[in-house]
């Protein structure tokens, strides 16, 4: 066993919950941690910073968790693991349903509600031997990059608690920057994995659509935008816990086989040495980005070079509003398809906030017409992303356009001098990637002069979300970006 002294449990650096994610699962399995042990450690770690960042919700009860650990524990003495999570404290994301834990959305109107059955992802996290701990907090309906809402309150960002965490999965970000989670889940429509990870200086992961299933649902046919995947704080763990979430599944019609789901665990190192870097930067000028941020991505791109690779700028060949237009009226249709009825309910629609509000009423008000104009230029777009892998290997961009902001503001309402005209504009460094169906790796890009963190997005060709995580390991061993640790840790 692992030598743990008595004051051990209050150290920042306990030696636990500092272990990356794939380490952990040895230690369990070679049996020098108990999974008690794991378990006492990590909720040591909450107890000491959740309360400042807010970022896990809806504990479970304590006793309940320790008596998991200990059948865990029981279990592994006979030899009998239930896979690579065995013993894994993890808190769902409060998105997606979880049998037997509340699943409010961050509303109001699902506050205390019981989920019956897991998400996909979820029930084979917990076949892989993990144990649910609480959720991590989200915004309302996973709607904008910041994570606040109503039921459970703000996240707070793991460098700076002043500042925002991202979203929508700013919890999970938080808790895995902070030790308190060795690895986390997230989902991503609108760079709800990468806007946190870049914003907590994590990586987080979009699968390509079909990867990671999504379903049980009533919409497993239109599954084309928001995905599920993970979050951890190396390649290798991120690799570890997408292992475990991919894969095909019959009742998620649209997901994928893979043959070797272990490949992420296993293939990531590979020779980058004249891999083509295509960077995109702010697009021409089409995206408006907060002072300091491109040369913090300037400096990144050079460990690039570095690691062997050759970086050359790039640009999209089409209309890049005809872009937006056609995506927020697919995402407004998406939005307003499934909650339309919460809004025709007036009871309930007092309890929206106003972006659900406002996604609803666009969605409504779409044609047939605007639905097809929307389509065929997602197409085209596509065509126009695609064709530039013709001369490059993959794509750099930006993770976010700002750095961490206030967390007492709803959005940031203006960026580089320039006014956002909706709630979500301040995000279209991200769209791209979501209207490609392409797999996109948020790494970490350094800090910028107030010390807050920067992400880029590393984009790859359709389907190939094992390259992007190779190259994703080399840039990290070039920069050494992901080793920088949060005030809180010491």
């Amino acid at each position: 066993m692992i030598a743990i002294d008595e004051n051990s449990a209050s150290r920042p650096d306990d030696e636990i919950v500092s272990l990356e994610a794939v380490a952990l699962s040895r230690a369990i399995h070679a049996r020098d941690i108990s999974c008690v042990e794991v378990m006492d450690a990590y909720l040591a770690q909450i107890d000491r910073l959740n309360l400042k960042v807010n970022a896990i919700v809806a504990m479970q009860d304590r006793n309940a968790l320790r008596s998991l650990a200990v059948k865990r524990d029981t279990q592994l003495s006979k030899g009998d693991s239930l896979g690579a999570l065995h013993g894994f404290p993890q808190a769902p994301k409060d998105i997606l349903p979880v049998a037997g834990m509340v699943t409010t959305k961050g509303s109001p109107i699902y506050a205390g509600e019981v989920s019956k059955v897991d998400a996909i992802i979820f029930e084979r996290m917990r076949k892989a031997g993990a144990i649910f701990i609480g959720r991590t907090n989200s915004p309302e309906f996973g709607l904008g990059g910041h994570t606040y809402n109503p039921v459970y309150g703000t996240t707070r960002n793991a460098f700076d608690q002043s500042r925002s965490a991202g979203g929508s999965s700013g919890g999970a970000a938080v808790s895995v920057a902070l030790r308190m989670l060795p690895c986390a889940d997230g989902t991503d429509m609108m760079g709800s994995l990468r806007t946190p990870a870049a914003f907590n200086n994590v990586f987080g992961f979009r699968s390509t659509p079909g990867c990671v299933p999504y379903a049980p649902s009533d919409d497993v046919f239109f599954q084309q935008f928001s995905v599920a995947g993970p979050i951890a704080r190396t390649i290798p763990d991120l690799g570890f816990l997408l292992s475990v979430q991919a894969g095909f599944d019959a009742r998620a019609p649209l997901s994928r086989r893979h043959d070797k789901p272990a490949d992420f665990v296993n293939a990531l190192e590979h020779d980058v040495r004249g891999t083509r870097i295509g960077w995109l930067g702010d697009l021409g000028g089409h995206l408006p980005t907060e002072a300091g941020l491109m040369d913090a991505y300037a400096a990144a791109l050079r460990h690039f070079e570095s690691a062997g690779c050759i970086v050359e700028a790039v640009n999209i060949d089409f209309d890049l509003d005809r872009l937006w237009s056609a995506w927020i009226d697919l995402r407004s249709l998406t939005f307003s398809g499934t909650n339309a009825p919460l809004y025709r309910d007036a009871a309930k629609r007092k309890l929206l906030k106003p972006e659900a509000v406002w996604e609803i009423e666009r969605g409504l008000k779409l044609s047939g017409e605007d639905v097809s104009r929307a389509i065929r230029a997602r197409s085209a777009a596509y065509q126009a992303i695609n064709a530039l892998f013709d001369h490059v290997d993959y794509l750099v961009m930006p993770s976010a356009q700002v750095f961490p902001f206030d967390a007492d503001l709803d959005w940031p309402h203006a960026v580089g001098g320039r006014k956002m005209d909706s709630y979500h504009r301040w995000m279209e460094t991200v769209v791209p990637a979501t209207m490609a169906s392409l797999p996109a790796l948020s790494a970490p890009a350094g800090f910028g002069p107030d010390g807050l963190p920067a992400g880029l997005q590393i984009i790859g060709r359709t389907q190939d979300d094992l390259g992007v995580l190779q190259i994703g390991l080399a840039y990290d061993r070039a920069s050494g970006y992901s080793s920088a640790r949060s005030p809180l840790l010491g």
